[in-house]
């Protein structure tokens, strides 16, 4: 069931309702509610959308069931409700503002066929065709995407973004949100050039149960973010899996002050111990080729926990080609230095 695969678990729907306030929100695609039941505490009155009238049945007495009673549940096509602009067709007599504090709307990601689609013209209300109209109701839209979309490619076609958010739990990327808005700062332009993705802000944000992190940067600053390229030292680190899909490669050595082990590895270094790095921390044992003999003398047992970076062969032929089974204390990262040399690091986790 697609509103069961798209649902949102209780620490991003958390995460979203910090991100939006005021009086009204609208959801336009409701399916099991988690979002809209975070988010609604934030307002005063929230309308609920789903074409399902079944799911919509469920969500209205689980809700019930949680003493939710700020929320108004609009059974129908979200968008067809809203082309209409006629609010005589309201289920829920409170639906007749014109403006609106918030959208919210997570697009179903499956086509016709039932197969899996991440491009936002390809989801089901398609953002891109229905932005202008949502403008008509509200400033500010919170969408939820696939965490496969081309982040880059989705700002250029949305043009109105003011921020992104890259969101991953425990160190797994789970879904990327936009805020499009439509404020401008005065007559002539729109807020944050929203012609340009250069001052768009990125997050890239981790959430885990004991000590979640945010980096957050813009285009200009990744791209004019100074690094200094050098060898393995004593510290190896390997940025979250939220860092890795916000492209934020070289402002994070600026921002932590590392050294990259060479331009396209995305793994860094340091003598000193950063702490509060966003990501894995191991300490260098070794930095050895991929020979079996010179690897070997380093392990405690006959396994190892390997990862690849820029490098020709795959986890799994490094290990048939070292004889290593998976697990143990020690890990392995293949990959090439500045010198465009293939090494092998051998690394404890910290």
């Amino acid at each position: 069931m697609l509103s069961v695969e798209q649902c949102s678990s209780e620490i991003t729907a958390k995460f979203k309702a910090s991100l939006v306030s005021g009086e009204t929100l609208i959801d336009l695609t409701g399916g099991m509610g988690v979002d809209v039941a975070y988010m609604s505490k934030n307002f005063k009155k929230t309308f609920y959308f789903e074409q399902n009238a079944d799911l919509l049945n469920v969500t209205k007495y689980n809700f019930e069931q949680l003493g939710i009673e700020n929320i108004s549940f609009m059974e129908g096509n979200s968008v067809e409700y809203l082309s209409d602009a006629n609010p005589s067709k309201a289920t829920a007599s409170e639906f007749n503002q014109t403006q609106y504090s918030w959208i919210y709307l997570d697009p179903h990601r499956r086509d016709d066929l039932g197969s899996k689609v991440v491009r936002l013209q390809d989801c089901e209300p398609n953002t891109l065709s229905i932005k202008e109209l949502l403008f008509k109701y509200t400033n500010n839209i919170l969408l939820k995407a696939s965490p496969m979309l081309d982040i880059d490619l989705a700002t250029l076609d949305l043009k109105n973004v003011l921020q992104v958010y890259v969101i991953a739990v425990e160190n797994e990327v789970k879904e990327v949100l936009f805020h499009i808005s439509n404020i401008r700062l005065d007559d002539s332009q729109t807020a944050y050039s929203l012609t340009s993705t250069n001052e768009v802000i990125i997050n890239a944000v981790n959430l885990t149960k004991q000590n979640s992190t945010s980096l957050s940067f813009t285009k200009s600053e990744e791209k004019n973010a100074s690094i200094i390229v050098g060898t393995p030292k004593q510290y190896l680190y390997e940025p979250n899996a939220a860092i890795m899909k916000s492209g934020g490669f070289r402002y994070i050595a600026q921002h932590f002050d590392l050294q990259k082990i060479a331009p396209h590895s995305h793994l860094y270094t340091s003598k000193e111990l950063i702490e509060n790095f966003h990501g894995r921390i191991f300490k260098i044992v070794a930095v050895c080729k991929l020979n079996k003999k010179e690897i070997s003398k380093h392990l405690s047992e006959n396994k190892a926990n390997i990862t690849i970076r820029n490098f020709p062969l795959t986890v799994q032929q490094i290990r048939d080609k070292l004889k290593l089974s998976d697990g143990g204390s020690e890990y392995l990262f293949a990959t090439t230095d500045a010198q465009n040399q293939k090494i092998v690091i051998v690394c404890k986790k910290i």
